[in-house]
């Protein structure tokens, strides 16, 4: 049983792997690319990065039913071919129409990915394993993005559309590696648990059984706190705020940028260590901390002028901070949401979840590049600290709310009451001799 979960785990992850692998290639140079390169203008550029996030805001509400019905294997192949259509035609388009339109494809697949193989992950492991599961896969999916942002640096040439016609081909082809690689992962068409794939009339009542959990609707408000204070930043808020306030040149950034992926490199595993056993809430309250710390470095960066190496470094010390965080999470919040989802609603509850995190990429970076460009700098850094403070809070609050078992799985007593709904753990227990049986 394990042998054969283990297994569909590893292909799963491969996949995703060389999928952020090629979206590493195009991801920094996708504003560059429609702009300057296919010669449409800054404000196309603007409305394409837009309708990435649109589309997916567009499909997340609709896209945890269709998993629960018909099961995450089918959503996720979806997701993959539509993701590889819209990453070719941003290659191959030249006029504005197609541009857009290959956009939003590539954005509803990519959003359609995520909560299908968050689902296949839950499935394919244990209460116990899923923290690893999902610590290796964010850990693969920043390896993958940087090794791929780099190759992509050695390979586009502002100066030739083709160079940019490679880099989305080849992403393109991962996409569809990902969905191949997934295709061939063998989960049981019905698990056996009762109602893990539950029925239309059941399936209606998604979204009211889940705004009636406080306990998810309390994780999502946690949610959008640390996304919108993390991600909604790195490219917007927190950019503009170092080249305008600590006044780094932009190249530095990309220093900056790298010393995030290598902090998460460095640290995925030996942190996995030091908190797989511990309560969930007290870590993602450690993370405010952390990214407390993080964004009083940054907004002292900005004071220190005529010492411009201490600014720099603690401006790059900010977004080393913010990987040794974001390693933190990765454990603790996706598995977490897992464990909170009654087995027939798993689908529904990632993305839900998604969707919270797309909503803070939406408003972060707005909320951020406003109050930097009006020069709001002290009360940016202010709210962002108010933030940082608020996870913790907000942290040891949901704490209290949770389960033995959902807080600390490690050392939760096996016993579950008959009386509770089937939980996700259940059903992953459950599903184990059907995987073993493919």
């Amino acid at each position: 049983m394990t042998t054969a979960m283990g297994a569909a785990l590893r292909r799963i992850q491969l996949g995703n792997a060389l999928s952020a692998f090629g979206n590493g290639f195009t991801v920094p140079y996708l504003y560059v690319y429609v702009a300057k390169v296919r010669d449409l203008g800054a404000s196309t550029a603007g409305v394409v990065l837009a309708m990435l996030a649109v589309s997916a805001l567009v499909v997340l509400p609709l896209t945890g039913r269709v998993i629960d019905r018909r099961g995450p294997l089918p959503v996720a192949v979806a997701g993959t071919v539509s993701a590889a259509i819209g990453a070719l035609g941003l290659g191959l388009s030249a006029t504005e129409p197609l541009v857009i339109a290959s956009a939003v494809a590539l954005g509803a697949g990519i959003a359609v990915i995520q909560p299908a193989l968050a689902t296949m992950i839950v499935w394919c492991s244990t209460t116990v394993t899923r923290s690893r599961a999902f610590a290796t896969q964010f850990f693969l999916n920043n390896l993958g993005l940087g090794v791929g942002g780099l190759v992509g640096g050695l390979l586009v040439d502002e100066t030739h559309a083709s160079s940019f016609v490679r880099l989305f081909a080849i992403e393109a082809v991962m996409f569809l590696v990902l969905g191949a690689a997934i295709a061939s992962v063998r989960l049981p068409r019905t698990p056996k648990v009762e109602d893990a794939v539950p029925t239309d009339e059941r399936a209606k009542g998604a979204w009211r059984t889940l705004f009636a959990d406080r306990r998810m609707v309390r994780l999502c408000v946690l949610g959008f706190v640390l996304f919108f204070a993390c991600y909604g930043q790195f490219e917007s808020g927190l950019a503009a705020y170092a080249t305008k306030v600590t006044r780094i040149a932009p190249s530095t950034l990309g220093i900056a940028l790298a010393a995030n992926t290598a902090a998460i490199v460095a640290a995925q595993f030996v942190v996995l260590k030091l908190v797989e056993r511990r309560r969930r809430s007290r870590v993602m309250a450690l993370v405010g901390v952390i990214w407390t710390v993080a964004w009083i470095a940054a907004g002292v960066s900005g004071l220190v002028h005529g010492a411009q190496v201490v600014a720099t470094t603690l401006l790059v010390s900010t977004y080393a901070l913010f990987g040794i965080g974001e390693s933190l999470l990765s454990p603790t919040v996706s598995p977490l949401v897992a464990d909170l989802a009654p087995a027939p609603l798993i689908g529904q509850y990632n993305s839900a979840f998604a969707l919270v995190k797309q909503l803070a990429l939406a408003v972060g970076p707005a909320v951020g590049a406003l109050m930097v460009g009006h020069g709001m700098h002290v009360a940016y850094i202010g709210m962002l600290v108010l933030c940082a403070l608020g996870i913790t809070v907000l942290s040891l609050r949901l704490g209290r709310m949770l389960s033995p078992a959902q807080d600390d799985p490690h050392r939760a007593a096996p016993a579950i009451p008959a009386a509770r709904p089937a939980t996700a753990d259940q059903a992953a227990t459950a599903v184990e001799p059907a995987v073993a049986a493919v």
